[in-house]
């Protein structure tokens, strides 16, 4: 540094402060998405994260929390402002494959799988947590998680929904949830529809069938993180849960006949593109059946000429009517007749 760069910074040290506070690393963005507290359903407020410690657990208030893409540590530090257990806690931070259920006593905690897909690309997955007890409701979700804001938006327009309590706003979260399974099995209806079209007048060719594959490997993948919301929401309606009002279980049913369509119709698909790859082997071996027998035909037709001009060019002697003046004319008469004749049998019995 020169001293005349020394000079002015002893003369604007303001500046020089300010260029270190640009070096210094801006804070990790919070994934903390909305935490509003509701008093017999109505909106009463925000709460800070630090002010989640002093609430209290009533039956007449909701606190909701969102979160989403929340680092380890942010998790933590809301589970021990709502008090959840060490294991809760753990299994809140651990990402999961498949969707589960479980009973801590005084709060639930459900694990379900969001899938979307556009544009013929695979599907991406992604997973929503739901933890719920009496008086407040945490969602985790992580991946192309579907949003509840619209939910929220349209609860908030009618209080006395959110009133009924956390596990009616669960049941709901749920039921958005199978709206967008609603969606997506639209959209996968649409392209089996596709490729049976496609199958149906050109045929599948080797591209087409791994595309087909990978389709039906979709389906599986999706099957296996949709189907287990069934025996979920069975449960919770179904089960003596304390958390679970009598008046909410009817809900947890409902989305679960829900589900059970949409499972059912994923795997009519997954039938669907097994039959396609079934009909586009038969098609191509009944094709190939068509050539082999075009070929046996015209082998055959042209074995005639063949072997009348191979007997004749041997070149011997004493062979038959080699001195007759009409035999050449004959012979070719006899050729073109005999393979006229296998040509119409042949045309006859649908060979050519």
């Amino acid at each position: 540094m020169t001293t005349k760069e020394k000079l002015n910074n002893a003369e604007n040290p303001t500046e020089t402060e300010s260029k270190k506070e640009d070096t210094v690393a801006k804070p990790a963005k919070s994934g903390v998405v909305a935490s509003v507290e509701y008093v017999h359903g109505r909106r009463r407020g925000t709460l800070s994260i630090e002010q989640i410690a002093g609430y209290r657990k009533e039956p007449t208030r909701l606190l909701w929390v969102g979160l989403k893409d929340p680092s380890k540590t942010e998790l933590q530090h809301i589970c021990g402002q709502l008090s959840l257990s060490a294991d809760a806690t753990e299994e809140i931070i651990k990402k999961h494959g498949r969707p589960k259920v479980i009973d801590y006593g005084e709060y639930i905690q459900i694990v379900a799988m969001t899938v979307s897909k556009e544009n013929n690309r695979k599907p991406v997955f992604g997973e929503i947590q739901i933890i719920f007890g009496i008086g407040f409701l945490m969602t985790v979700r992580r991946g192309a998680a579907v949003s509840n804001t619209l939910l929220r938006e349209r609860l908030e327009g009618c209080p006395d929904l959110i009133a009924r309590g956390s596990d009616y706003v669960a049941a709901e979260i749920l039921d958005v949830l199978a709206d967008s399974y609603t969606d997506l099995t639209a959209r996968l209806e649409y392209e089996v529809e596709q490729a049976e079209h496609q199958m149906l007048l050109e045929g599948l060719k080797e591209n087409d069938i791994r595309k087909l594959y990978k389709q039906r490997r979709d389906l599986l993948r999706i099957h296996t993180a949709i189907s287990p919301i069934i025996e979920i929401c069975r449960k919770l309606s179904l089960v003596r849960i304390d958390v679970v009002e009598m008046d909410s279980r009817s809900n947890f049913s409902i989305v679960s006949d829900r589900v059970a369509r949409l499972v059912e119709q994923i795997n009519s698909l997954r039938e669907a593109l097994a039959f396609s790859f079934e009909a586009s082997m038969m098609i191509g071996q009944n094709h190939q059946t068509d050539i082999t027998k075009k070929l046996a035909s015209w082998a055959a037709i042209l074995a005639v000429p063949t072997a009348i001009a191979g007997i004749y060019g041997m070149n011997f002697r004493l062979m038959p009517e080699l001195e007759w003046a009409l035999g050449y004319p004959f012979v070719l008469a006899l050729m073109f007749g005999v393979c006229g004749f296998l040509f119409w049998r042949f045309k006859k019995s649908g060979w050519l």
